[in-house]
């Protein structure tokens, strides 16, 4: 699931683990790691078995509500953004996904609460992604971009929109006290050192 639905979600308590997950379009038993369709009409995600979600696919069916959300990371070489651009986006941490529903914009961040939106400076991330082409390129509700400040250096990747919400589950469900811990930094750590692994340059 994603967009607004998502994040209500992503805000409250986990309930208790379901004893067996199941496919949002036949009702067969899904795996843990089965695939997302997006519902560009309701704006979320749905779990899907792999044969109905090699079904609707990356270029969409239903009539153009579904489409399949993909598997592909891609790294964002030579991401061009400075420090003043990142301030102007409102994003009070160096974590951070953009994505668009439709023809809007939005930003997030995870935290110990889940996903919590931030107001979007519409001017300044239109300056990044004309800088950044593959960021001006995303499909819409599937695709998004997952920047990390670090230091005094950004990175980027475009992957597909359930992997910024597994990025808030990790946050969500290891963090500490108030800086988080190491645990969690350590899982962050290697959260992108796997999107570094899966990733083709763009």
């Amino acid at each position: 699931m994603t967009g607004l639905a998502a994040l209500r979600r992503a805000r409250t308590p986990a309930p208790p683990p379901a004893a067996e997950e199941r496919c949002e379009f036949c009702g067969v038993p899904t795996d843990e790691r089965h695939g997302h369709v997006a519902d560009l009409a309701d704006h979320r995600l749905l779990c899907v078995c792999r044969p109905c979600y090699l079904l609707f696919g990356p270029s969409g069916a239903g009539g153009g509500r579904y489409r399949g959300v993909g598997e592909t990371v891609r790294r964002v070489e030579e991401l061009r953004i400075d420090d003043a651009t990142w301030e102007r986006l409102a994003i009070p941490v160096g974590l951070a996904f953009f994505f668009t529903q439709g023809e809007r914009a939005l930003a997030f961040y995870p935290s110990p609460a889940g996903a919590t939106e931030s107001e979007l400076d519409l001017a300044a991330w239109e300056t990044i992604t004309a800088d950044n082409p593959p960021l001006a390129a995303m499909e819409p509700d599937v695709e998004a971009a997952l920047v990390r400040h670090l230091d005094d250096a950004f990175t980027c990747h475009v992957v597909p929109v359930d992997v910024c919400y597994e990025l808030v589950g990790l946050v969500r469900t290891r963090w500490v006290g108030l800086a988080g811990g190491r645990e969690v930094w350590d899982a962050i750590d290697g959260f992108f050192a796997e999107l570094d692994r899966r990733a083709v340059s763009s």
